[in-house]
C-alpha cells in the first residue's frame, strides 16, 4: 500500500514538474498563458491602487483581488518547491527568490501595517512583473538576449567611453566660449549640459547665448541622434549572428 501511495506521488510530481517547469504538451502552454495574464492583471491592480481616486471608490474590491493573486501565486510557489527536482536550488535561485518577493509584501503589509506606511513595501508587488521572463517561451529569446549583450560589451564599453570622452571636450568648449554669466557656472555642469544634449533629453534649463555656442549646441544635437543607433546596432548584429548560429 505505501509503494502505491508512493508511486502515485511520484507520478503527480512529475506531472507537475512537466506543466511548471517544461514547455511539453497543451496543459503547460495553458499554464503559461494564464500565468502570463495573472501576473499582468496583478501589476495592473498594483498601479491603480496607486491613484488616490480609484482606490477610495474600488479600495475594497482591489484588496479582495490582490489576496486572490496573493494567494495563486503562494499555490504555484509552493508547487513549484514541491515539483523541483533539487528545491533548495529553485528556493535560493533569482527565480525563486523573485517568486518569494512577489508574494511576500502582501502579506507584511497585512501581519504588520506599519511597514507598508513607512517602507510602501506593497510596491515591492511590481516585482512580479519580472516573472513574465521566466516563462518557458520567452527563455530562448532571453538566453539569445544576455549572449547577444555579454559579446556586445567590449564593444559598448568602448562606445560610452568615447561618448564620456566627447562630452567632457565638448562641455569643457562650452564652458570657455560660455562662461558663467550664461549659465555655464562649472566645468561639471558644463559636461552634464553636453550629456543631457548628447542623449537628446534636453531639459533647456541652461541654453547657449552666443553665436559659436549656439552652433556647438547644432553639432551636439545632431551627433546625438547619430549615437542613438550606434548601441542598437551592435547589439542588434549579436543577436543576429546567434540567432544563424543556432539555426545551423
Amino acid at each position: 500500500m505505501y509503494i502505491i501511495v508512493l508511486a502515485k506521488n511520484k507520478h503527480l510530481k512529475k506531472t507537475i514538474h512537466r506543466i511548471i517547469f517544461t514547455t511539453n504538451g497543451k496543459y503547460a502552454y495553458l499554464f503559461d498563458v494564464w500565468l502570463l495574464i495573472f501576473i499582468l492583471v496583478s501589476c495592473l491592480l498594483v498601479v491603480l491602487e496607486s491613484v488616490p481616486n480609484i482606490k477610495e471608490q474600488h479600495g475594497n474590491t482591489l484588496y479582495i483581488l490582490e489576496w486572490f493573486f496573493t494567494i495563486l501565486f503562494t499555490i504555484e510557489y509552493a508547487l513549484r518547491i514541491y515539483s523541483s527536482k533539487k528545491r533548495w536550488k529553485y528556493i535560493f535561485s533569482s527565480w525563486g527568490l523573485i517568486d518569494l518577493l512577489a508574494i511576500i509584501p502582501t502579506y507584511i503589509s497585512t501581519v504588520y501595517p506599519p511597514i507598508g506606511v513607512l517602507l510602501d513595501i506593497r510596491i515591492l508587488r511590481l516585482i512580479r512583473v519580472f516573472r513574465v521572463f521566466k516563462l518557458k517561451k520567452y527563455v530562448t529569446g532571453g538566453n539569445i538576449m544576455m549572449i547577444a549583450l555579454t559579446k556586445s560589451r567590449p564593444k559598448i564599453l568602448t562606445f560610452v567611453l568615447f561618448i564620456i570622452l566627447v562630452a567632457v571636450v565638448l562641455g569643457s568648449l562650452m564652458y570657455v566660449i560660455e562662461g558663467q554669466t550664461n549659465g555655464f557656472d562649472t566645468l561639471p555642469d558644463s559636461i552634464y549640459w553636453a550629456i543631457v544634449t548628447l542623449t537628446t533629453v534636453g531639459y533647456g534649463d541652461v541654453t547657449p547665448v552666443t553665436i559659436v555656442g549656439k552652433i556647438i549646441a547644432t553639432f551636439i544635437m545632431i551627433l546625438g541622434y547619430g549615437i542613438i543607433a550606434v548601441p542598437t546596432g551592435i547589439v542588434s548584429a549579436e543577436i543576429a549572428n546567434e540567432q544563424s548560429e543556432k539555426k545551423k
